[in-house]
């Protein structure tokens, strides 16, 4: 199936310092690209790739789960590695899971992390019943766009298939199991006014994992997708500035490369 337009995976080689970009469940490169493109701009190497089964059609979902899904993160960011001296990954809902289970099982190789709405625990799917339920009913209705500012629209399926949702359920788990592994120097941002993941998912996160450098920021006029929200400039200049102060070479590359 062709990749539905705007939805495509994005890429930027430019200096040493690269950032990986983890979109969330349903949706598509297409949330984050704005934040990537700030992020290219000033010079870094960036990666945002579409992850199998999204950016299509949800029939190509249901046939994908977690495994898919981190395999092409976990591939992006080797990639990274071998390119750039020091390696960042940010991510928006289970796109921040994503995130943190990269943060668990690279440890040091990755030099901080950046969560928007991390989502830690399935909500309003009836969870218990996902087990049975997906071998009885296909899908339940959409999560995308879940967005305050007028005119804004994310790229994402209107429907959740439930085979995927379920295996969604199984990776959150298993990475909130993970989370006391993750060290690496934090910055989350938060919605308060989340209708798609309620603010426990980030207060779960940040009592479990083991890093000491965290820095929460509330998202006071931002739904769930922040990203393309009326707070997406302040997450933009918020994670660059979390890059300048852990990697201070980037100050100087994003003045070398310009725009």
């Amino acid at each position: 199936m062709p990749v539905l337009p705007g939805a495509e995976p994005y890429r930027h080689e430019g200096g040493e310092v690269g950032v990986l970009l983890c979109h969330g469940f349903t949706g598509s490169p297409q949330s984050l690209r704005p934040w990537a493109e700030h992020l290219a701009g000033r010079g870094l190497t960036v990666s945002l790739p579409l992850l199998p089964g999204h950016g299509t059609r949800w029939e190509d979902m249901q046939v994908t789960g977690w495994q898919d899904w981190y395999a092409e993160v976990d591939r992006e960011l080797r990639g990274l590695l071998e390119r750039c001296a020091r390696v960042f990954v940010f991510g928006l809902s289970m796109g921040g899971t994503l995130t943190l289970r990269l943060a668990a099982r690279h440890g040091d190789a990755i030099s901080g992390i950046v969560l928007v709405n991390p989502a830690n625990k399935l909500h309003g799917l009836s969870p218990y019943a996902l087990p049975v339920a997906r071998h009885l009913v296909r899908t339940t209705k959409g999560i995308a766009s879940d967005i305050a500012k007028p005119g804004s629209v994310e790229i994402g399926y209107d429907r959740v298939p439930l085979h995927a949702a379920h295996s969604m359920r199984v990776f959150f788990r298993m990475v909130d199991a993970e989370l006391p592994q993750v060290t690496q120097p934090l910055l989350l941002l938060h919605s308060p006014r989340d209708h798609v993941v309620p603010p426990a998912d980030s207060a779960r996160i940040l009592s479990r994992v083991s890093s000491t450098d965290v820095t929460e920021i509330l998202l006071e006029q931002s739904y769930h997708v922040a990203t393309l929200d009326h707070d997406a400039d302040r997450i933009f200049e918020e994670s660059h500035a979390f890059i300048g102060r852990l990697a201070p070479s980037v100050g100087k590359e994003g003045t070398a490369t310009g725009g």
